[in-house]
């Protein structure tokens, strides 16, 4: 018998990937190897990248590759060493966008222990390169916790991105074990914070289902999200990256993540409640421009 646990789950049918555009892939992919820019949609292996990049988006990744965390569920490379930030990564990133003619743009980071500020001045600099070179782009920001540096957040929040996601990632009890250097509590922190903070900022998060959660506790969790202001929710099934990695502990039905976005949007109100296998935190992200105008702030 195999050690990897993830062998012991067949994967469903509704969990395949429709084969990527090859050549378009290949012009995004140049452009980003040009400009020596990351993507999360590499790093973290997303099940999308060939649907996204065939399309000419990207969820840029900042202050990496390397992650000074090394959570049990993530394929990003743990790296703990202490790393100047790049000045220039700011500027290669606005021509980036420029280039791709983005109409939004997700910019997300790996976590900077190491940094006094979590890298809170990098994605200031980085959504103000944008702006300056793409003033109509919509900017979403997908920002780690920053150790509950609320100083920080709000100097993140001081750059004005039109999108604040922070991912609650699980269910409280799960903690622990999947998000051992985070907080349950710090995450829903930071969410109301920015609420309260900048109160025009969308806010988003999301989190993965397959861990061993019940689903009364992603209710619990959907309640929690909704009393602490978060507008939009996105909620994805948890695919394992390798044997070293946590495992699948179940596939979640379509039709249970249906139930998940009908509770969340009807008995909840969310703005938005983007649930299905394949969904991702940066999924379809620039449907933010329809709920904006629908939603104005």
């Amino acid at each position: 018998m195999t050690n990897n646990p993830n062998s012991l789950i067949s994967k469903p049918e509704w969990l395949r990937v429709k084969a990527p555009q090859v050549e378009r892939i290949g012009n995004t992919a140049n452009l980003l190897n040009d400009l020596n820019l990351n993507t999360v949609c590499q790093e973290a292996s997303c099940p999308n990248i060939g649907e996204c990049f065939a399309s000419g988006t990207a969820t840029f990744l900042i202050m990496g590759p390397g992650c000074t965390r090394a959570c049990p569920y993530c394929d990003i490379d743990f790296d703990r060493s202490k790393r100047d930030l790049d000045p220039t990564e700011p500027y290669r990133l606005a021509e980036a966008v420029f280039r791709m003619k983005l109409k939004h743009v997700v910019i997300t980071s790996v976590n900077r222990d190491d940094l006094e500020d979590g890298g809170a001045s990098q994605f200031f600099q980085c959504v103000h390169q944008i702006r300056e070179k793409s003033p109509e782009t919509t900017i979403e920001l997908l920002i780690p916790d920053l150790c509950g540096n609320w100083k920080a957040l709000e100097k993140v929040l001081d750059s004005n991105p039109n999108v604040l996601n922070h991912n609650i990632e699980t269910v409280s009890s799960l903690y622990k074990k999947v998000r051992p250097q985070g907080k349950y509590e710090r995450t829903l922190e930071l969410l109301k914070r920015t609420r309260d903070y900048s109160p025009k900022i969308y806010t988003k998060s999301g989190f993965m289902l397959g861990l061993g959660e019940k689903d009364e506790e992603v209710l619990s969790l959907l309640k929690d999200l909704k009393s602490n202001f978060v507008d939009i929710v996105t909620i994805g099934q948890y695919l394992s990256p390798g044997p070293n990695h946590l495992p699948v502990k179940r596939f979640v039905s379509p039709s249970k993540f249906d139930y998940f976005k009908a509770f969340g949007e009807k008995d909840l109100n969310f703005m938005q409640v983007v649930s299905s296998p394949l969904t991702r935190s940066s999924y379809h992200a620039e449907e933010i421009q329809k709920l904006m105008k629908k939603y104005p702030r």
